[in-house]
């Protein structure tokens, strides 16, 4: 996938990820990427928050994404930030940018926190 994180903290985690590598048959960043993208990034936050709270094991139980629009080229960068950090439950909104700037798609994580 080509993932690189950038920064990783229980409140926020950035990773780029290129386009090539991951497109569909017509040439487009493939949606399931990005939401391989999504979760990587939100299950590595809410691990760190697990961390925290002496439960280190996060799993994903809901992922959803909206795709707003195509890329065919480039890198997309896909910021995490919690929307609940809780005891047994962490949730987080991954957006997921172009190079510009533009929203390529929104997604939303949940994880089960465990011991």
């Amino acid at each position: 996938m080509g993932i690189i994180i950038k920064e990783a903290t229980p409140e926020r985690v950035v990773a780029t990820m290129p386009v090539e590598g991951n497109t569909q048959p017509f040439g487009l960043l493939h949606g399931g990427a990005s939401c391989v993208l999504a979760e990587t990034l939100g299950s590595v936050g809410a691990s760190l928050h697990g961390q925290s709270i002496g439960r280190p094991k996060a799993v994903g139980i809901d992922i959803s994404a909206t795709h707003h629009r195509a890329v065919t080229e480039g890198t997309v960068t896909g910021v995490a930030t919690p929307l609940h950090l809780g005891g047994t439950v962490a949730s987080y909104e991954i957006v997921i940018s172009d190079e510009e700037g533009n929203r390529v798609c929104t997604a939303r994580l949940t994880c089960l926190i465990r011991k």
